[in-house]
């Protein structure tokens, strides 16, 4: 009788492995088919963000070009624009216009000191 009941055990627990390694298996099948949803699922959380910051630069610049609209309904501000932009004057008023000064492509002498 004893050799009945150590034959029972090394079953009971060759079943416990078979249905665990097929609960593994199930599992990592499942993985494997819902991959390609993760991954998908992956991008489209980077795109939605990517579009999200971009559409707070777009609000942003919409948000600065109504303040430019706003400010231009204002005559002196579009008579300001006129004078520094296009160089307009009124008549008898004399215009001067300072071009920038030309970089310098001179590396320092050895040993001179830096500004």
């Amino acid at each position: 009788m004893e050799r009945m009941s150590v034959g029972v055990s090394i079953w009971d627990k060759l079943t416990r492995l078979v249905l665990g390694l097929v609960v593994v298996a199930v599992i990592l099948g499942l993985a494997l088919w819902y991959q390609p949803v993760i991954n998908a699922n992956r991008g489209m959380r980077a795109r939605k963000l990517e579009l999200e910051h971009r559409i707070a630069a777009e609000t942003e610049t919409a948000r600065k070009l109504e303040a430019a609209l706003h400010a231009m309904q204002d005559p002196r501000t579009v008579e300001r624009l006129a004078r520094e932009r296009l160089s307009y004057a009124k008549p008898g008023e004399d215009v001067i216009l300072f071009e920038p000064a030309a970089p310098t492509n001179n590396p320092p002498a050895f040993g001179s000191p830096q500004p």
